[in-house]
C-alpha cells in the first residue's frame, strides 16, 4: 500500500505543478479562463488527492493501533511522521476552501470566482504554504517508497524547482488580488 501511495504521490506531484502552472498564467491573465484541460486536470488531481488521503488515513490508523498495543507513542522521536499527518490534513482543508472560492459557474460551465478578497488571498497563500511543508517533509520517505535512496542532488534540483513554482503560484495569486481590487 505504501508502494502505491508513493507512485500516486508522484502523479499528484505531476499534476498539480500543471495546476500551478495553468492557473498561474490563468490569474496573472496571460491565458484566458476556462481551459478545458485545467478543469479535467483538476478534478483529476482532486479524485488523485482524495485516493492518497484515503491510503493516508488507513496507515495513520495503523500507526495508531500500533501505538495502542505498544502502550509506547514515542511522539517526540516521531514528530517528523506527525508533521506530515498534520501537513496533510492542513492541505486538505485549505484545497477544500480552494475549491469553494471556485463554486460559482461562468458561461459554458467554466468555473470563475465569486470573490477574491484579502481572506481568499490569505487562504490561497496558507495553501502554498502548507504544501510546501508537506512536500517537504515527505519528500525523503517518498523517494525510499519509490528506490531511490541516493537522491540527494534530484532532491535539491526538484526542491529548488517547486519552491520557485510556489513562489510564482503565490505571485499569482497576489497579481490576481490586486486585479480583482482594480
Amino acid at each position: 500500500m505504501r508502494k502505491i501511495n508513493a507512485i500516486l504521490g508522484m502523479v499528484i506531484f505531476a499534476l498539480f505543478l500543471l495546476h500551478i502552472i495553468i492557473g498561474s498564467l490563468q490569474l496573472s491573465g496571460l491565458i484566458p479562463g476556462g481551459n478545458i484541460v485545467m478543469k479535467a486536470g483538476s478534478w483529476l488531481l482532486i479524485a488523485a488527492v482524495g485516493v492518497h488521503t484515503v491510503i493516508g488515513i488507513k496507515l495513520t490508523v495503523d500507526t495508531l493501533t500500533a501505538i495502542k498495543k505498544s502502550g509506547a507513542s514515542y511522539f517526540r522521536e516521531n514528530k517528523l511522521f506527525w508533521i506530515r499527518r498534520i501537513s496533510g490534513l492542513a492541505v486538505m482543508f485549505f484545497i477544500a476552501a480552494h475549491i469553494m472560492l471556485f463554486m460559482g459557474h461562468g458561461s459554458g460551465g467554466a468555473f470563475r470566482l465569486n470573490v477574491f478578497d484579502l481572506p481568499q488571498l490569505i487562504m490561497s497563500i496558507l495553501l502554498v504554504i502548507s504544501v510546501l511543508v508537506h512536500i517537504v517533509t515527505n519528500i525523503r520517505p517518498l523517494m525510499i517508497a519509490l528506490g531511490s535512496r541516493g537522491a540527494k542532488d534530484f532532491i535539491a534540483d526538484m526542491a529548488v524547482i517547486f519552491s520557485v513554482l510556489l513562489l510564482v503560484s503565490g505571485a499569482a495569486f497576489v497579481v490576481y488580488y490586486v486585479r480583482w481590487l482594480i
